[in-house]
């Protein structure tokens, strides 16, 4: 089965395409295969956004030190 291509334009800061650039010539890939890859790991962080499990171990700590001080912050 191949895959429907579609061709689009955008704009991005010059020094982040010089990367994405140097990165494709590094790595002997071509520049819409960096691109599209960066655009897929963009739609998958999204659809799986979660906290990661230190920032809710420190959320949690800190509601159980703190809970009196935030429930009158509440008020």
């Amino acid at each position: 089965m191949s895959e429907v291509r579609e061709k689009f334009a955008t704009q991005v800061q010059s020094d982040v395409l010089a990367g994405v650039r140097k990165l494709a010539q590094q790595e002997g890939r071509q520049l819409q295969m960096l691109v599209e890859e960066a655009l897929v790991d963009l739609i998958e962080k999204r659809r799986t956004a979660r906290p990661r499990a230190s920032v809710m171990a420190a959320y949690q700590a800190s509601h159980e030190r703190y809970a009196s001080l935030y429930q009158n912050l509440a008020k």
